[in-house]
């Protein structure tokens, strides 16, 4: 791969400079931690990383280690489906980036260019959207909240295990009809109230793998979420639950529910 950079350094150097990024590149010749950070990001963009994975130089002159990479590599994926000719163009996506860096990156119909907005206008004609979300974001909370324009949502990649908040995530996505999250890791996570809070088109969810054995707040989880015909919880743990209040709510058309192993529950 080759990487050519042009511009601030025109006056340091007396022609452009032009850097070629090789497996054998000799990164002591690099003098700019300007021009590292250029060659990182670019890497990262290209999915790359094995060039300054195991190069001990690159890693102590942009202060980073195998982890960094690590976690690079184990963005969390998502791929979401909007509702067809949704007049309404809802957001589709809740993280604040007020007065922080963004953390998040939206492709369209998995477009390499980056769209620097979080919501939908009137010329977009997409049929998927892909959502990246880097290590810096620990928290799921209110996520997808009243992101209406949904149709499905799917964790392609989840690989952490450092969320510990998704309450009110999916809260009143009320076009979202299928979830995946077989994906999903939720290890450490202590809030999932309100998670699916409002979902009343949600048909199917498959949430068996979850390991809920940390979650203390599971109030109002299924709450209205009146298409939901089954549901398996038998795998969960609720011996660290202190609340499960409105928990079914409104799930007027459940018709097999698997609480098995479910010792703490209660039905208000």
């Amino acid at each position: 791969m080759n990487y050519t950079h042009k511009g601030k350094f025109k006056k340091k150097f007396k022609k452009k400079a032009f850097i070629k990024v090789q497996s054998n590149t000799d990164f002591n010749n690099i003098k700019s931690i300007y021009i590292f950070k250029k060659i990182f990001n670019n890497l990262y963009k290209k999915k790359t990383l094995d060039l300054i994975k195991y190069n001990k130089i690159i890693q102590k002159r942009l202060n980073i280690d195998f982890n960094d990479f690590k976690n690079y590599n184990e963005l969390i994926e998502i791929e979401i489906i909007p509702v067809k000719n949704d007049i309404s163009f809802s957001q589709f996506i809740n993280i604040s980036n007020e007065k922080e860096e963004k953390y998040y990156h939206i492709y369209f119909d998995d477009d390499t260019s980056e769209i620097k907005r979080n919501y939908l206008i009137e010329e977009d004609n997409v049929s998927t959207i892909k959502i990246i979300i880097d290590n810096k974001i620990t928290s799921f909370k209110e996520l997808f909240k009243e992101c209406n324009g949904i149709e499905s949502i799917y964790f392609k990649k989840n690989n952490r295990n450092d969320i510990k908040d998704i309450s009110h995530m999916f809260f009143m996505c009320s076009s979202v009809k299928s979830i995946n999250l077989l994906k999903f890791k939720a290890d450490n996570i202590t809030n999932m109230s309100g998670l699916f809070f409002g979902c009343s088109s949600l048909e199917k969810l498959n949430i068996f793998n979850f390991n809920t054995s940390n979650v203390i707040d599971m109030s109002s989880m299924f709450n209205r979420c009146s298409k939901l015909e089954e549901l398996d919880l038998s795998n969960f743990d609720t011996n660290s639950v202190q609340y499960m209040q409105y928990m079914f709510y409104g799930c007027s058309s459940l018709k097999e529910l698997n609480i098995i192993h479910i010792f703490k529950i209660f039905f208000i």
